[in-house]
């Protein structure tokens, strides 16, 4: 088992806690993982991306080549087509199709749906709309990750499992906020 990931988006949507729910659901598979450095995390507002790198067999890079991810998990549309150069040909992009317009000259969105539907597998889902609808509008960054489950070849049950530990010293509610959004991304991938 190799999964390459690289999560995306724009700082403060959320990527280093999906980061953290897949680290610890391949940690408890007994899973090697290696993350890379994450960029932009401390201006809010600004580009963050993270390589993470999970395999049943040692890793010995951090950094995922050229056309090597597996999936692409963005929290903001236009983020995502930044990345596509890393992407295999047969790779995953999981994108919020809102964007988050942080730029003067933020792309048409027309042309950055353009971009994404030249590749095969494309999941593109308002998270913030369904987070607003469902109440959880905190928990829109695990709808996402919802979504890519499959993708990821990481047990629904494990995310769930890990979701519980990161989130438990938050309480009850932050758990059960985060495991309703981790279904709703579920079930919007189908």
């Amino acid at each position: 088992m190799k999964t390459d990931i690289i999560l995306c988006g724009v700082g403060g949507q959320g990527i280093l806690s999906i980061a953290t729910i897949i680290g610890e659901a391949a940690m408890n598979e007994d899973l090697y993982i290696k993350q890379a450095e994450v960029h932009g995390m401390s201006q809010r507002g600004g580009d963050v991306q993270s390589n993470l790198r999970i395999s049943s067999a040692p890793i010995h890079s951090d950094l995922i080549p050229r056309g090597g991810a597996d999936v692409i998990i963005s929290m903001e549309p236009m983020e995502a087509l930044r990345y596509l150069p890393y992407l295999s040909k047969e790779g995953w992009i999981i994108t919020s199709s809102t964007p988050f317009k942080n730029i003067p000259n933020y792309p048409d969105m027309a042309d950055i749906d353009a971009d994404l539907e030249k590749w095969p597998h494309v999941i593109k889902l308002d998270i913030e709309q369904l987070a607003k609808d469902n109440g959880i509008t905190r928990s829109a960054n695990v709808i996402l990750l919802g979504a890519a489950q499959k993708a990821l070849g990481i047990e629904y049950e494990k995310l769930e499992d890990a979701i519980r530990r990161v989130f438990g010293r938050k309480g009850d509610a932050v758990v059960e906020a985060n495991i309703k959004a981790l279904a709703l991304g579920r079930a919007a991938q189908k």
